[in-house]
C-alpha cells in the first residue's frame, strides 16, 4: 500500500551548525535507504512557511493571506511517499526519518483509485 508522509517541524529549532551537519548526513543516508526501497519515491523540502501563502474561497470571495494558516510552531515541511505492506511498516520508515528525532511525522494511506473514482 502507498502512504504519504508528512514532516511537520518548527524550522527554528534545527540545532547549531555542528548538529545541523549531523542531521544532513542522516538526512542522506535516509534519502538513500528510500532510493533502494521498492516503491519510495523522493520527497521533497519546502521553503519556509513564511513564504507560502494561505487560499480561502467562501461565499464566492477569495481570500489570501501570506504564511501558514496555522499558529502553531510546527508547519509541514515536507513529504514522502512511501511503499509498505502494512502501518507496521509505514511506522518504521518514519522512525528512521531523521525528522522523527525533531519534529512530528504524520502518515497518511494513499487512496487507491477505482472506477469509480
Amino acid at each position: 500500500m502507498r502512504y504519504m508522509m508528512l514532516i511537520h517541524h518548527d524550522e527554528t529549532n534545527i540545532g547549531d551548525p555542528a548538529g545541523q551537519q549531523a542531521l544532513y548526513a542522516a538526512w542522506g543516508a535516509f534519502n538513500e535507504a528510500l532510493a533502494k526501497a521498492e516503491g519510495a519515491a523522493p520527497g521533497e523540502r519546502m521553503q519556509s512557511p513564511t513564504q507560502g501563502k494561505t487560499v480561502r474561497t467562501r461565499n464566492g470571495e477569495t481570500n489570501v493571506v501570506d504564511g501558514p494558516y496555522s499558529d502553531a510552531k510546527e508547519q509541514l515541511g515536507g513529504y514522502f511517499f512511501i511503499e509498505a505492506k502494512d502501518f507496521d511498516e509505514a511506522v518504521k520508515w518514519a522512525e528512521l526519518c531523521p525528522a522523527s528525532k525533531y519534529g512530528t511525522i504524520e502518515i497518511r494511506p494513499i487512496v487507491q483509485p477505482d472506477k469509480n473514482w
